[in-house]
């Protein structure tokens, strides 16, 4: 089967530090015509169940821990009988929306197969302690959640978030990405590797 990549794009709030703000989120689902990974569930389920149309659900994998990017995901783990994954430094945030509902841990390094390709866990910690991007080699594609998006690196003006860190995971581990990698987003419209990083010295003097 072809690999495909299909978008689900859900509206709702994104909530920290006593703030409310109402977003669009892209829900990634990288798979064929029998099997997929969902990447990020955010605020409805109904439209991503619709999107996996029957196939298997090999995991939920979720790009970090705030409210927007996990608000269903224990619904789709239970309608579509599938495990989540999160990177556990990103617990304390899981746990604002979750209490007590477990999730596999999602390591750096770790390999996901779906439709005969590896999708690489790259932890780019930043936005939040446990962000974590995803990189499929072979399709050269990436799924950067909060961390990279078309114009510069995401937010880090709220809690559990650090602008040299962001920087430092862009620089060290996106950067080395191949340049035409292209680049899917938590939020908004997409970018290549090749197009971002040649800003990267106008974004730390901007956040200096």
């Amino acid at each position: 089967m072809t690999l495909r990549v299909d978008r689900v794009i859900t509206s709702g709030s994104f909530s920290l530090d006593g703030g409310t703000w109402e977003v669009d989120n892209n829900i990634w689902l990288i798979g064929d015509d029998n099997e997929v990974v969902i990447v990020d569930a955010a605020h409805t389920a109904q439209p991503i169940i619709d999107a996996v149309a029957g196939r298997k659900v090999v995991g939920i994998v979720c790009t970090h821990g705030h409210n927007d990017h996990v608000t269903v995901a224990p619904e789709l783990s239970e309608k579509l009988d599938a495990p989540i994954y999160l990177n556990p430094a990103d617990d304390v945030l899981w746990e604002m929306t979750h209490p007590g509902v477990k999730h596999l841990s999602l390591e750096d390094d770790q390999r996901i197969v779906v439709a005969g390709t590896d999708i690489l866990a790259l932890h780019t910690p930043g936005h939040s302690p446990g962000s974590t991007c995803l990189y499929l080699p072979e399709a050269g594609e990436l799924f950067s959640g909060d961390t990279l998006f078309s114009g510069g690196p995401g937010a880090t003006g709220r809690s559990y978030s650090d602008f040299p860190t962001i920087i430092g995971s862009i620089r060290d581990r996106l950067f080395a990405l191949p340049a035409e990698t292209k680049v899917h987003t938590g939020h908004g419209d997409g970018t290549t590797i090749g197009t971002e990083a040649p800003h990267l010295e106008e974004w730390i003097r901007a956040g200096s």
